[in-house]
């Protein structure tokens, strides 16, 4: 048994030394960009619908409409406005939407564009190097 846990010290000892591997990549895979490029949109676009909600929360509970209202009453000389009859939560929340669903096809469409312009780019320029090491 000593002679096996000797051979394990030894092995461990020795210095291993860093290996450096430079790659071209030369291609990018039309499909994986597009998925890629939908998943992340599709993310931003839920942190879009519930930061907009946050924030006209955080407006209505501070008072913020309230002093609007008070302010353009003023200047306006109307009695009847309100800013919260104009912009409702439910109204927000559906430009928002719309905004969320845009920015996916958009974000997608975009995705799609740069993934063809890069492997068009490839024939001309060669490809991007990228370096790996096994630290």
């Amino acid at each position: 048994m000593s002679s096996v846990a000797e051979r394990l010290q030894k092995k461990a000892k020795r210095p291993s030394g860093t290996k450096q591997v430079r790659l071209k990549l030369v291609y990018i895979d039309f499909w994986s960009v597009v998925k890629l490029a939908f998943l992340i949109s599709v993310a931003i676009g839920i942190i879009t619908v519930v930061a907009t909600f946050l924030i006209w929360a955080i407006l209505n509970q501070t008072g913020i409409f309230d002093d609007l209202d008070a302010l353009l009453r003023d200047i306006l000389g109307d009695s009847n406005f309100s800013i919260q009859d104009t912009f409702n939560v439910g109204q927000i929340m559906l430009f928002s939407i719309v905004v969320a669903i845009l920015n996916v096809v958009v974000g997608t469409v975009l995705g799609a564009i740069i993934a063809v312009l890069y492997n068009l780019s490839v024939r001309i320029t060669g490809g991007l190097l990228v370096g790996f090491t096994n630290n």
